[in-house]
């Protein structure tokens, strides 16, 4: 009975995990499927498709306005990578849309201060931009699709005459027909993973025994926001509550910024999709600046910050509740049903290749 109670708190948490983010997901397909034909490869080569500090530049400020969650990211940075932008664009993109965004600036402000936010602000703004560098320099095979494939693209394009509605729809086929087949199988299976983590060390838990100042530290911190599962806005009343516990300022700011970019569906999608290299470079260069900042935030502003006022910390979340897209739970539900049909669509042809096999 035991193990059936684990297996089914263990579905009923990645049930959970899922809801939170399908809508999100789906918005970011339809968002993908707009941008696959609207904007063209060409122009997406012509601003991102190149190795200068300003396409990486430009992803950054792009991925720091869009308020979506950080398994949203995942389809409209595949997009952008298939339809011409180099690798450090992609990474820089899908590093600052999940760390940072308006909605969590401002719940940060209220509940963790001004001191800590604006550190947070600023190192959402450079560790994106790190991390294109380094994608860039070091991507080699995986620095942007291979000619052959590009050329493929290109034939496509020959029929630049087609209507604004046209394009539209032609490429959300694209983007529900492929990119949503590939991207909802390793989402789902990251969603499990991340279910079992949840199940197993639940965040109840977690701030009663790393709340603790002289039990939690830095490293301990970074390596719980690398197998954890948060939304890219969710996690800071999760970060408030372990300050308010006792922990450093650092911890802080180190959950901040690696909790929501190295969630694992997010990982085993870059990993699948675009490769080995991508996910070594971003998931390194997110921990290991993580770490630093909380360091240096520690040395800075330990024993400094100053209580939380309550007057304040309400105004900023009805601000960021007023701004916030809260999707309805039917949508959600309905939207978690869309990516599980998928997720079985896609792993259809291997479970018929695996029965045909064992006959």
């Amino acid at each position: 009975m035991y193990i059936l109670d684990f297996i089914k708190d263990i579905i009923m948490s990645s049930i959970s995990i899922l809801n939170g983010a399908s809508g999100w997901l789906v918005i970011s397909f339809v968002i993908a499927g707009a941008l696959h034909n609207i904007i063209t490869p060409q122009r997406f080569q012509q601003a991102l498709g190149n190795n200068k500090l300003s396409a990486i530049f430009k992803s950054t400020v792009s991925g720091m306005l869009l308020p979506i969650c950080s398994c949203g990211v995942i389809p409209i940075g595949i997009s952008m990578y298939y339809s011409g932008a180099y690798l450090g664009p992609v990474l820089a993109f899908m590093t600052s849309t999940p760390v940072i965004n308006p909605i969590a600036i401002i719940l940060s402000l209220g509940l963790l201060g001004p001191e800590i936010t604006f550190i947070y602000v600023i190192s959402g703004f450079i560790i994106p931009i790190l991390v294109g560098v380094l994608g860039n320099t070091f991507g080699k095979d995986e620095l942007c699709i291979k000619q052959e494939d590009e050329g493929e693209v290109a034939i496509d394009l020959e029929e630049e005459k087609r209507s604004f509605i046209e394009n539209i729809i032609d490429g959300l086929k694209w983007s529900f027909g492929e990119l949503a087949l590939t991207i909802s199988k390793y989402v789902v299976i990251g969603m499990l993973v991340a279910g079992f983590i949840t199940t197993v060390f639940p965040s109840s838990i977690i701030q009663k025994y790393l709340g603790n100042p002289g039990v939690l530290s830095l490293g301990s911190i970074s390596i719980l926001a690398c197998v954890m599962y948060v939304c890219a806005v969710g996690h800071i009343p999760f970060v408030a509550a372990l300050v308010a516990s006792g922990a450093s300022p650092g911890i802080a700011v180190t959950f901040l910024i690696a909790g929501a970019a190295t969630n694992l569906p997010e990982l085993i999608s870059i990993y699948n999709v675009i490769g080995k290299r991508a996910v070594i470079i971003y998931t390194t260069t997110l921990t290991s600046c993580a770490l630093i900042i909380g360091y240096i935030t520690n040395k800075l502003l330990l024993g400094t910050t100053s209580n939380m006022n309550v007057e304040s910390t309400q105004a900023s979340i009805n601000m960021a509740n007023k701004i916030m897209l809260n999707i309805p739970d039917p949508v959600n539900y309905l939207c978690s049903f869309m990516i599980f049909i998928m997720f079985i669509k896609a792993i259809l042809p291997s479970l018929r290749e695996v029965v045909k096999n064992e006959a």
